[in-house]
């Protein structure tokens, strides 16, 4: 399958994603800010991104810009809760115009996270 990686700075949510995505065949790193997760993205070459919107030192706005900008062609899922929906919904609008390939709100189910995962990697 897909190797993936996830960036977000909540581990029990980082921890959860990886183990739902390593049950459906995928090889998952994690990273927990925008900062590690670039590293990691230089070492590991994922297939998918999915990143946080809202976290420390580097966003996922900022991320996500970053990938684009490499011209690597890796799709990226952008994820938010906010500390609002609003704030949610914004950040995620955000990102769809930046060009990623699929957005989820928190919290979401396992299979919003299999189809959003699927319909990114085109299978």
């Amino acid at each position: 399958m897909a190797k993936i990686l996830v960036i977000d700075d909540e581990e029990q949510l980082r921890d959860l994603l990886k183990q739902m995505l390593s049950r459906d065949g995928h090889e998952v790193q994690t990273a927990f800010d925008g900062v590690e997760g670039m590293r990691m993205f230089g070492q590991f070459n994922p297939d998918l991104v999915i990143t946080d919107i809202i976290m420390p030192n580097k966003d996922g706005i900022e991320v996500i810009t970053e990938l684009l900008c490499s011209n690597s062609g890796t799709p990226i899922i952008a994820i938010s809760g906010g500390r609002r929906a609003i704030t949610a919904e914004f950040n995620l609008e955000s990102a769809e115009l930046l060009g990623v390939k699929g957005i989820l709100s928190k919290p979401f189910t396992r299979d919003q996270l299999r189809e959003t995962v699927q319909y990114a990697l085109g299978l």
